[in-house]
């Protein structure tokens, strides 16, 4: 349909097109036959040049033999001896030398085209009910007796009438078929509902809706579940859901389905009168004691209203249930708010609603309640925003997922930044970087052992089949759907969640197109698991030879977020693999924020590198500028690593970054392995609340530590958005280094099991080049007996 077309039925005002012959009335009949309302005709023009008598009885005869549909058709004359030619063709007739030509024709235009109330009408054609507008036509059309719908079925009555209100869409539907295409009366009926139930579902796509217990577990809207502003994951989630809706992606991408999944919104005006009507300002606001305030939000009572409204909810949701926040703060320009509050996953499968309905309440409330956690508190103070000022929205979703089992989970999770900090080989930063897990998404955000890759460059492995046979994903995430009772105070976020052996979706069959055989006699991946031998999770089939097109989804959704939101973009993702609409698998889009950059802000140049004065040169990295003011300098003490017991350290830690907080000073912090990540068994799993005061991060890579970064995980994006120094030295590089006996030379601080910290006796250099992804740390003090850019003895 060209623009013009597109206009005009988004106008859906009824056009008057007046033509002089019969040449001309042919083309338009042609080209509008699919909108035609009316064909009105005089007896007599011209055709072929000539002025013809019958060219009106021609071109309604014409009309008659070309529509799929009859449509009424009218024939004017000053000779009232045409009203028996107009018969024949099947046209009413009006007299032009009528005294009441005006009446004839408002009532020729308000009966037979539509344009005023529809008057149902038994076989004689006496009234029997009047609509006034489509909600009323919708409602009586379900009541009116079998022998009204027949009556106008046969005369085409419904369509004409609503192609006239400019209800297109319904009409074109109702258009090609005849009364005599169904068996019967109530056959027809049951057609023609369904039509209004689906034409009403494609007006709300991409929209937000009022909750409607009818579209709950629709995926083309966004629901609210209670007044108020939607919080940032709220505006996110309904900013996809309008942008995909009005792109047919069925025509980009065919052979994948593009969806949000079913959501539902609980506006942040919820949140304040849930305070309110509870009178928890005060008491709130007023104690930094988390527990305390957990339980008070737990023994507090929603509104009557909304508790009706969540029971509703319930007993037509049936799947599993991801309780999310979306504060005011989070996801927007400035500050991300990355992992700080609370996520709940729920199996909503007890037999007894009013346990699931409790299940769910508990969850609003405790993500209410992690606006004070400790890391939320910590996160306020570092980015000075006041506590008081956040409100918080909460996203109840579908899991995206199949039960298999007593277990459930979808596919495929990931995460993919339209920017990439860690380019390699040919790729640019611009192409971007996805991680993909088999289970549930906690796997990725968590900076757990997953599969990275470029979209635009799906086939480049960026690490050798070593790397990917030791670093792949061994274990996941699921839904536990044998625990119906589950303890989500004491439990925290992983009380429903159960971690497995990869072997176990092996089982399930969905390992299928993800992973790959490793072949220890020809050190190769072999695509599939026909074959015996280590399975290793890197979705070749999937993106190597295409079985589903995630590369070209994912590089295609980045770039249009990108350009839609003026900003580079981080997205959550997961994918059901099984067969749905169209027999095709679908693609849900599950978050989406904008991707923090102030690396390239002012040019900062490393300079020459003097090796006796460097404490730390990294080739990669992220972080711009000279940062000066910082002697102190915390690393996990290599003499007393220990791998099996870095939550013990990442403890530590967290009490030397308290005492740092409360002398308000920053420091650098060095350790081996992975910072943040959910795996303690690949690096120092640690929150972005234990290290606040870290203003450079350093990651050493070890021979058993993977040391890749914890990209796509909520740690690694508020470290970017504070423009935190990130950098690693990889195992055994020749470039990158950091010189840790200079470190055991400096006066102690502190000592503690597994961490020490030192300080230097003048500021340390530390220049970061944001555009080449180098940074340098060098000192002043003369140290006798250090050997040069010594390596670590981790």
């Amino acid at each position: 349909m060209c623009i013009r077309d597109r206009i005009l039925k988004m106008r859906a005002r009824p056009k008057v097109i007046l033509v002089s012959n019969y040449e001309e009335a042919v083309f338009m009949i042609n080209k509008y036959k699919d909108f035609l309302l009316s064909v009105v005709s005089d007896v007599k023009f011209q055709r072929n040049g000539v002025e013809d008598e019958n060219a009106g009885v021609e071109i309604l005869r014409y009309v008659n033999s070309t529509l799929r549909f009859p449509i009424p058709i009218l024939l004017q004359s000053h000779d009232v001896n045409n009203a028996q030619r107009a018969h024949e063709v099947g046209a009413d007739f009006i007299n032009k030398n009528s005294e009441s030509l005006s009446v004839d024709i408002h009532n020729y235009i308000y009966k037979r085209l539509g344009f005023g109330n529809f008057v149902f009408k038994d076989t004689q054609g006496n009234p029997i009910m009047i609509a006034h507008n489509m909600a009323e036509f919708q409602e009586m059309f379900r009541i009116i007796p079998e022998d009204a719908l027949a009556y106008h079925g046969r005369r085409n009555s419904f369509s004409t009438w609503l192609m006239a209100r400019g209800e297109i869409n319904i009409a074109e539907q109702l258009l090609p078929y005849r009364f005599e295409d169904f068996k019967n009366s109530e056959d027809l009926r049951k057609f023609c509902i369904d039509v209004f139930e689906k034409v009403r579902i494609q007006k709300l796509r991409g929209s937000i809706i009022d909750f409607d217990p009818t579209l709950v577990t629709g995926k083309r809207f966004v629901m609210r579940l209670g007044n108020g502003s939607l919080g940032g994951k709220g505006r996110g989630m309904a900013f996809m859901c309008n942008f995909i809706e009005n792109i047919d992606f069925a025509k980009i991408i065919p052979e994948i389905n593009i969806r949000i999944p079913a959501t539902a919104v609980l506006g942040a005006m919820e949140f304040d009168k849930f305070l309110e009507t509870n009178d928890l300002f005060d008491e709130i606001y007023s104690t930094n004691d988390y527990e305390r305030i957990k339980n008070i939000f737990l023994e507090s009572q929603f509104s009557d209203e909304l508790q009706q409204r969540l029971h509703i909810y319930l007993t037509k949701m049936a799947k599993p249930l991801a309780i999310r926040s979306s504060g005011l703060f989070e996801d927007s320009l400035t500050q991300p708010f990355s992992g700080v509050y609370a996520t709940y996953l729920i199996p909503n499968n007890h037999p007894d609603i009013e346990v699931r309905y409790q299940q769910l309440e508990t969850a609003i409330k405790l993500v209410y309640a992690s606006i004070f956690t400790e890391s939320a508190m910590s996160y306020f103070d570092a980015v000075n925003y006041k506590i008081e000022e956040e409100k918080m929205a909460v996203i109840i979703q579908e899991v995206v997922g199949h039960q298999y089992g007593d277990h459930y989970y979808p596919s495929i999770s990931g995460v993919a930044q339209s920017y990439n900090f860690y380019p390699v080989s040919y790729m640019e930063p611009e192409d971007g970087f996805a991680v993909s897990a088999i289970g549930l998404g906690m796997y990725v955000v968590g900076g757990e052992n997953a599969y990275r890759f470029c979209p635009k460059y799906p086939e480049i492995n960026t690490t050798s089949i070593q790397d990917l046979v030791r670093d792949s994903q061994k274990e996941f995430y699921a839904i536990d759907m044998d625990h119906s009772q589950f303890d989500l105070k004491n439990g925290g976020e992983t009380a429903a969640i159960r971690k497995m052996k990869i072997s176990f979706a092996e089982k399930d069959g969905v390992l299928q197109h993800c992973a790959s055989v490793y072949d220890y006699e020809n050190d190769s991946l072999n695509p599939g698991i026909d074959n015996p031998g280590l399975r290793v999770i890197d979705f070749a089939n999937i993106l190597k030879y295409k079985h589903i097109p995630l590369a070209q989804t994912l590089t295609l959704l980045l770039r249009l977020f990108r350009e839609a939101m003026g900003s580079p973009v981080e997205i959550e993702y997961a994918v059901d693999l099984e067969k749905g609409h169209n027999q095709h698998p679908t693609f849900y889009l599950l978050q989406i924020k904008p991707l923090i950059r102030r690396d390239e802000q002012q040019i900062a140049n490393i300079g020459e590198i003097e090796p006796e004065k460097t404490l730390m040169y990294a080739q990669r990295g992220m972080g711009n500028g000279v940062i000066n003011g910082i002697r102190d300098v915390i690393f996990v003490n290599p003499e007393r690593f220990d791998k099996m017991k870095t939550r013990q350290i990442a403890d530590e830690i967290n009490q030397f970054n308290r005492k740092m907080d409360f002398l308000n000073k920053e420091y650098i912090l060095i350790g081996p392995g992975r910072w943040g990540t959910r795996d303690p068994f690949t690096g120092i799993p640690v929150l972005w609340s234990n290290i606040s005061k870290a203003r450079i991060i350093v990651e050493i890579g070890l021979n058993d530590f993977p040391v890749d970064g914890s990209l796509g995980s909520h740690f690694f994006h508020n470290v970017t958005s504070m423009n935190v120094g990130y950098f690693t030295i990889p195992h055994n590089s020749k470039e990158a280094t950091i010189n840790m006996d200079v470190l055991s030379k400096m006066p102690v601080v502190e000592e503690g099991n597994f961490i020490k910290h030192v300080t230097f006796n003048h500021d340390l250099n530390i220049v970061m080049d944001g555009k080449n992804r180098q940074a340098l740390i060098s000192f002043e003090e003369t140290i006798k007996e250090i050997p040069p850019l010594s390596k670590t003895k981790y």
